[in-house]
C-alpha cells in the first residue's frame, strides 16, 4: 500500500490522534496535498514505527 486517501478524511483523523497524543503540535499533523511521505516521515518519527504500522494505524483511524 503506497497511497492513503487522507484527502477528506484528514480533519476527522487530526482530531482522533490529537485526542490520544494531546502533545502532538499542528506542524507534526500538517497535511498537504500530494505531501503523504513528508506527514507519513514525522508520523512515523513520533511514533518509532516502521512506515507500513504508522499506515495500517491511519487506516484504523479513518
Amino acid at each position: 500500500m503506497d497511497k492513503l486517501d487522507l484527502k477528506g478524511k484528514w480533519n476527522e483523523m487530526k482530531g482522533k490522534i490529537k485526542q490520544e497524543y494531546a502533545d502532538w503540535t499542528d506542524d507534526d499533523l500538517k497535511y498537504e496535498e500530494g505531501k503523504d511521505d513528508e506527514l507519513l516521515g514525522r508520523l512515523q518519527q513520533k511514533l518509532g514505527q516502521t512506515r507500513e504500522d504508522v499506515i495500517t494505524w491511519l487506516k484504523g483511524l479513518g
